[in-house]
């Protein structure tokens, strides 16, 4: 859909609101000794707290103020339909288990878009309080040193690349064993920083991350940061993976040819 300069920036005006709201409420109970997690699945822990539960509580409340016509689409309490075109989708806490953990790499992910995928995106961490914007001809970040542009790194062969993911075994056996082709020829291999990984890459301090099993609500954002930078973000086969599923981003298009055939096999 069209975006006018005046919805452009009543889009960017509104996604900042709700990460200011996001980090007011995450850093609420960060590093509470009282903090407790549920746990969503059985095969596997996938926790949620109180804290991932308000975040979004008070985002979906600006936006029924603010954007009552818009879609939203989020983590803990689903999706709701609008009459717009646009969807908010939002991760309230991406990394709950690096945040019950007290490590300061999870994140709020908030993104909006239309029917071709996400116009607007922020990777927020809250604690270190840097925000990575990308979209609607934004690419910067904020924090403790001030503001930048956002810019991946310039191309470079897989043999000098770092690859990050978020857990090592990185989903089936044989998502696993694909990741493996790929890790074994980088020069160096990091796990375990959910969301912030994929601000790295916009932020052109890493080169690669590679997931499997997420969510539309894991990777809308992120992907709106980094093609803003000028990465690519695809899912394994070099499609869109706005919904979840296989994904990986890429500094360049020729490192992603390159660790997408090793993907492949």
């Amino acid at each position: 859909m069209r975006i006018s300069e005046d919805l452009a920036a009543e889009l960017v005006a509104t996604a900042n609101e709700l990460a200011d709201v996001a980090r007011s409420a995450t850093l609420s109970y960060f590093r509470s000794r009282t903090l407790l997690a549920e746990n969503k699945e059985t095969r596997r822990f996938d926790p949620v707290t109180a804290a991932d539960r308000l975040s979004e509580e008070r985002m979906r409340s600006i936006l029924g103020h603010r954007r009552p016509q818009d879609g939203v689409l989020g983590e803990e309490f689903g999706a709701t339909e609008g009459t717009s075109g646009l969807t908010w989708v939002l991760d309230p806490i991406d990394g709950t288990r690096s945040y019950m953990s007290g490590t300061p790499t999870w994140g709020v992910l908030i993104s909006v878009r239309d029917a071709m995928g996400p116009l607007y995106g922020i990777i927020d961490q809250p604690y270190i309080g840097e925000r990575f914007e990308g979209g609607l001809g934004r690419a910067q970040m904020t924090g403790p040193l001030g503001q930048s542009a956002l810019a991946v790194r310039d191309t470079r062969p897989l043999t000098e690349a770092t690859l990050f993911t978020t857990f090592p075994e990185v989903g089936t056996p044989e998502e696993g064993a694909a990741f493996r082709r790929v890790a074994d020829k980088a020069r160096l291999v990091r796990y375990g920083t959910d969301c912030y990984a994929y601000a790295l890459i916009a932020a052109g301090q890493i080169d690669l991350v590679i997931e499997a099993g997420l969510k539309a609500y894991d990777v809308q954002a992120p992907i709106a940061v980094i093609e803003a930078a000028g990465g690519v973000v695809t899912d394994w086969h070099g499609n869109p993976v706005w919904d979840g599923g296989q994904v990986i981003a890429a500094a360049s298009r020729e490192l992603h040819a390159e660790a997408l055939a090793l993907l492949k096999g």
